[in-house]
C-alpha cells in the first residue's frame, strides 16, 4: 500500500535539505509540516490547524509574507528563541504584535493583518 502526503508544505519540507535548501539570514524558508517547525523559526499557514500553504521566517532582519500567507495567515507557531513581530502596513502607519518563544495560534486572530515578519517593531505601533 502506498503512502500519501496530503500538503505539499510536507513534500518541500522533506526536499529542502535533499536539496541543499538552507537558509540565508534574510531569506525564509519556502514551508514547513504541521508540527515540524524547525528550531530558529516561525512557520504561518493560509489554513486553521497548521493547514494549507506555509512559509517560514528566520531571523534576523524583516522579510515579507509569501506563499500566500499575506494577508491570510490562519494560523502559526514559533520556535525563535527569541521574540518576533509580525508586521502590518496600515494607510497611516504599520502595527506589530509580538511572537515569543513557543507561541502558537490554530486559529489566529491577526489573520487578516499579517504583512511581513521582523526582529525589531520596526517603529510600528502595538496592534
Amino acid at each position: 500500500m502506498k503512502r500519501f502526503i496530503k500538503h505539499r508544505s510536507v513534500l518541500l519540507a522533506l526536499a529542502l535539505p535533499l536539496l541543499g535548501g538552507a537558509t540565508t539570514a534574510l531569506a525564509p524558508t519556502s514551508a514547513a509540516a504541521p508540527g515540524a517547525v524547525p528550531p530558529g523559526q516561525v512557520c504561518f499557514w493560509t489554513e486553521i490547524g497548521m493547514h494549507g500553504q506555509a512559509w517560514c521566517y528566520g531571523p534576523p532582519g524583516y522579510a515579507d509574507a509569501e506563499n500566500g500567507t499575506a494577508r491570510h495567515a490562519a494560523s502559526f507557531e514559533s520556535r525563535v528563541s527569541g521574540t518576533v513581530y509580525a508586521i502590518s502596513y496600515t494607510s497611516t502607519g504599520c502595527l506589530y504584535r509580538e511572537i515569543r518563544r513557543d507561541d502558537y495560534s490554530e486559529n489566529w486572530e491577526w489573520s487578516g493583518k499579517l504583512d511581513g515578519v521582523a526582529d525589531t517593531t520596526m517603529g510600528c505601533e502595538p496592534g
